[in-house]
């Protein structure tokens, strides 16, 4: 489906090339190739995603090999591309989360109400009233946070500008921070209190404020430190907490579901309706450095077979430091600017294992032994995060140069519910894992026997939750920080292009200054998960600097 020559590709000026097909990359070229643009997609690997990609790694087997959840994309992505004539098909988990214990105990946690108050009831009558109220005032903070991700923020003008210009930047920011204003009132002096007590505290005392449940607060505070090396109690974990239960499905608010053929059907899908407006692809395509005419504005890319590639517009969905420490050429950007990008926190402590099985893993809590699935087996599945001490243990390890000696574990089993991407009988099951340091004290993820010794750390930890699970595996595929940014392009490893914190977000991603897209050289412009609002598939940043690349172009 796509183009592997890239005969066509220096033959014309593009209006806008995009380094890099994941899927804010695909995203910005659907609505640039919408915009009545001519667009160039140019990926470094054979196939398209970036993070959000299908492989057959193991014959039959197709791994939703790095990111392999889908709830973050935004809504008006899925309308206005019309994803799902495109091919894009959820599949909705529930129950979507369960938690089993040692002690022979577990909780099981979904969209049904009546499920959580009796499986919550089972740690804690407390606990069970006190959720539903939980639940909405999350929502409620989800639907102020809402407007924020599909806007681009309110940056001042970073060039000189005409009159109109400025007129038109002041007034943006005049109606920006006035909506603000109107939702904050909306929200309510209490809630507004809340919300920024979730902001700013750790996690732990978010949660430990709500519940009294150990197990309970256990599978929520996972989600406030998924993808990030901060513990529970590292201060402003509750906004990644909020940032992963904004997800929703066909309009279900915290609803995360499942992408049948594998999380590589959502870039596909955003391709197919890219191509449909115009835009081409170019698979193996690797850009090696951004060309610049006089070190003050783009002219078009150099691929690391020579080819020269001309446009008017470059949006990378590549990481800040990729793109402006290794892309763009040495002292054409101002020293401050690139001193910020390097000083970014880019650290990950996340591995992912992809694993093909014979057969559904038995937990020893639900007393059962059928071999197709259960309750148990259709949403995320939480091992060796029975309290938030456990969850901290782990990351002290991370922190001080180790591997968890117990690592938190998310695993999912999408074959539960898909069965395109396995044979019959048998399942894929994903295992994203914490806490990883880059560079491990003790070792290194290069040697083989290392890794092989870590996975198995993992996979004998399931087994205390599932005995045999070990015994079912068939094969699998391991993706440490250092693989992540080898194959993937991550920095660091960091999934979601550099730390979510309070210091990154908003009018800081990536850096102070230069949070509309735009940078410091004329005609670039970032459209990645390092730009706001962040990290995650959720096609915003690349929606968002497609819009202010139109804008831009349309002045001109």
């Amino acid at each position: 489906m796509w183009r592997r020559s890239f005969s066509t590709l220096p033959k014309k000026k593009w209006d806008a090339v995009v380094i890099g097909g994941g899927h804010n990359g695909l995203t910005a070229a659907a609505y640039l190739a919408r915009g009545g643009l001519s667009v160039a997609v140019l990926e470094r690997r054979h196939v398209i995603g970036g993070a959000a990609v299908t492989e057959e790694i193991v014959p039959g087997f197709k791994f939703s090999r790095c990111s392999y959840l889908q709830g973050l994309l935004r809504p008006c992505i899925i309308r206005e591309l019309e994803l799902g004539r495109h091919g894009l098909k959820l599949l909705k988990r529930s129950p979507s989360s369960f938690t089993p214990c040692l002690d022979g105990r577990y909780l099981l946690l979904g969209p049904d109400q009546d499920l959580n108050h009796s499986e919550i009831s089972k740690f804690s009558k407390h606990d069970a009233d006190a959720y539903p109220r939980y639940e909405k005032q999350l929502e409620r903070f989800c639907g102020f946070m809402d407007p924020l991700l599909d806007s681009t923020p309110p940056e001042s003008l970073q060039s000189a500008s005409s009159f109109n210009d400025k007129l038109s930047n002041k007034m943006y920011k005049s109606a920006f921070w006035a909506r603000c204003l109107r939702q904050a009132v909306s929200l309510g002096h209490k809630d507004m209190v809340a919300f920024m007590d979730l902001l700013l505290a750790p996690a732990s005392k978010v949660l430990n404020n709500w519940f009294e449940s150990d197990v309970l607060k256990a599978s929520l505070a996972t989600d406030a430190v998924i993808g990030s090396t901060a513990s529970v109690h590292t201060p402003g974990s509750g906004y990644v907490l909020l940032h992963h239960v904004m997800g929703e499905t066909d309009g279900e608010k915290g609803i995360w579901s499942y992408v049948e053929g594998g999380m590589g059907s959502v870039s596909m899908a955003i391709a197919n309706a890219a191509k449909e407006a115009g835009a081409e692809i170019f698979t193996n395509a690797e850009v090696s450095e951004i060309l610049t005419e006089d070190s003050s504005i783009v002219k078009g890319v150099l691929l690391a077979d020579g080819t020269r590639v001309e446009s008017s517009a470059i949006l990378s969905n590549a990481t800040p430091y990729r793109t402006y420490v290794e892309l763009v050429p040495t002292n054409v950007l101002p020293e401050n600017f690139v001193s910020a990008i390097k000083n970014s926190d880019y650290s990950s402590a996340t591995t992912k294992i992809n694993l093909a099985v014979d057969k559904l893993p038995q937990f020893q809590c639900c007393n059962t032994n059928h071999s197709g699935p259960g309750p148990e087996h259709f949403g995320t599945i939480h091992i060796g995060a029975e309290s938030m001490d456990e969850v901290h243990s782990a990351c002290h390890d991370s922190e001080n140069g180790l591997p968890s000696r117990r690592p938190v574990i998310e695993m999912t089993i999408p074959s539960t519910l898909d069965n395109t991407i396995s044979p019959p009988g048998k399942h894929v099951i994903n295992l994203f894992i914490q806490y990883t340091p880059y560079k491990p004290s003790d070792g290194s993820w290069e040697d083989p026997t290392y890794r092989e010794a870590f996975a198995q750390r993992c996979f004998k930890l399931i087994d205390e939750y599932a005995p045999g699970f070990s015994s079912s595996i068939i094969s699998y595929d391991m993706l440490t920080p250092p693989d992540l940014e080898r194959e993937i392009g991550l920095t660091g490893g960091n999934i979601f292009h550099g730390a979510m914190g309070l210091d990154s977000l908003f009018l800081m991603r990536p850096v102070k200054g230069w949070s509309n897209y735009r940078s410091p050289l004329k005609g670039l412009y970032l459209c990645g998960s390092g730009a706001h609002p962040g990290g995650g598939v959720m096609g915003a940043p690349g929606r968002n600097a497609a819009h202010v690349v139109l804008q831009d172009l349309k002045r001109i």
